[in-house]
């Protein structure tokens, strides 16, 4: 009873000094003054709408938004670099850190505990505290010892710390998301122009085909008469230009190939058969004004807001540094002079009591922590709000350009008719007898470049929704910040 009672009246001690501790010493050092001076930006600020009704959110993107091309080759060359991409590995290494430093914090908070095994061979100095017949002799001691600490969360340093670790692992999956959404476009884009180039490749053979039958009528017209050598010179130049036209787009066509290899982990020579067609390819349903939900839809938007969640945690965490903390220690085991007595009852050891830091002249220094700290977190801020305007900048701008790319296609689609038709009546007059060979070449010179505009035009259209389908988030769905 009598131990019971000391037990007791030790815990008891302890308890009120720790509260008294609290309640008196928790201005000992102050933070007065400190705190951040940015502040997120408005969603109104940016032409967004503060909430978001149902009627101007935008319909969420499929994960899988380029299947909506309706190519399945282009859809196994985009699954292909998402598999094997290095960029993608090395986001997932990060992203693996961060579950680790998460994991870190938790760990953190709660009983900390350690077994000790200890045997030394020593000998005791003659001239020290330690009295006869051990000083001067040569002994073997040991210990085995169990000890546990606990340090009071009176402030919530573990629980910020851990909620600033999760937010750094959230702005880490974010990254991925985007890293993700950034190559599968790229994928796209790629492919896209490999289609525009091959139809523009057939409109530059046509149209090489075209000055070849030109240059044999202008040398029949020089040899009648009709026409002069400058025709003749003019036709003849016109050749090997309409072949360097060939051979560029040729070059162009192998630079893309590489590039979409590299894109899905390839060796360089891997697409040389892949011939894409931009009438295989068909655009899929987007919205045509800003999403009210943007912001939580973006991955990088949605990484720089967590990056002002985990600052903001990390910030509140070092600030319970001014505060006083309290650990409770305890330890039971057995030590002994001599390793044949070590398990014996009279070498038991065991001890409890509290270790309390207080940070009574250290102020300057943990003023200037939270500086640093509180910096992190207008840094943090305002990184989101550049992240914010250059999202909302980066829809406008596609949708702008999706609606111009529309309004050329229409009145492209109108000069294509016209140029078709000029060169259906010049090609009937040459057969009638009413109009010249020459004539119906020309005619169809401005067909050709009508079809090499349409192919521009319809690889621009899509090249634009994939641009606007990254721009939207691509089907990102994330967990948002409370």
């Amino acid at each position: 009873m009598p131990r019971h009672g000391g037990w007791l009246a030790a815990s008891a001690l302890i308890a009120a000094l720790a509260s008294t501790l609290v309640l008196t010493l928790a201005g000992c050092a102050s933070s007065a003054g400190i705190a951040p001076r940015s502040a997120e930006i408005a969603p109104e600020s940016v032409g967004l709408p503060a909430s978001a009704p149902a009627a101007a959110v935008a319909p969420r993107l499929d994960e899988a938004w380029w299947t909506g091309l309706g190519d399945p080759v282009l859809d196994g060359l985009v699954q292909k670099a998402l598999a094997g991409s290095p960029t993608l590995k090395v986001a997932q290494a990060r992203l693996d850190r961060a579950v680790a430093g998460a994991d870190s914090a938790r760990a953190n908070d709660g009983i900390q505990g350690d077994v000790k095994l200890e045997a030394t061979r020593q000998r005791y100095t003659e001239n020290g505290m330690i009295p006869k017949p051990l000083a001067g002799s040569i002994e073997n001691s040991g210990t085995i010892q169990a000890s546990a600490s606990y340090e009071i969360d009176f402030f919530g340093k573990h629980r910020k710390a851990i909620e600033s670790a999760v937010g750094v692992q959230r702005a880490t999956e974010a990254d991925m998301a985007a890293a993700r959404l950034v190559l599968a476009s790229q994928v796209s884009r790629n492919y896209l122009q490999l289609a525009r180039l091959f139809e523009q490749r057939e409109v530059a053979v046509r149209a090489l085909a075209q000055r070849d039958e030109m240059l044999g009528l202008i040398r029949q017209r020089v040899a009648a008469g009709l026409d002069t050598n400058v025709e003749l010179r003019q036709g003849e130049g016109a050749l090997p230009e309409t072949r360097q036209a060939v051979e560029v787009l040729d070059e162009q066509i192998a630079l893309t190939r590489h590039a979409l290899a590299a894109l899905t982990v390839q060796a360089p020579s891997a697409l040389n058969d892949l011939v894409p067609r931009l009438q295989n390819l068909h655009g899929f349903t987007l919205p045509d004004t800003l999403p009210a939900d943007l912001i939580a839809r973006r991955p990088d938007v949605s990484a720089a807001r967590w990056r002002v969640e985990a600052a903001a945690k990390d910030s509140q965490s070092f600030k319970t540094q001014f505060y006083p903390n309290v650990n409770l220690v305890a330890f039971a085991g057995f030590s002994s002079i001599g390793l044949d007595r070590l398990l014996q009852s009279g070498s038991q050891q065991y001890g409890i009591g509290p270790a309390i830091h207080l940070p009574l002249f250290d102020q300057a220094r943990l003023r200037a922590g939270l500086r640093g700290k509180t910096a992190d977190v207008d840094a943090a801020v305002e990184t989101y709000n550049g992240a914010v305007i250059d999202a909302v900048r980066d829809v406008a701008d596609q949708l702008a350009s999706a609606r111009a790319v529309a309004r050329q296609q229409n009145e492209q689609q109108q000069a294509g008719v016209a140029a078709e038709a000029a060169y259906d009546l010049a090609t009937q007059r040459y057969k009638a007898g009413l109009g010249t060979y020459l004539t119906v070449l020309n005619a169809e010179s401005n067909v050709l470049q009508q079809r090499r505009s349409a192919a521009d035009l319809r690889a621009r259209a899509l090249d634009v929704q994939v641009s606007l389908a990254r721009a939207l988030g691509g089907g990102y769905v994330g967990p948002q910040v409370h």
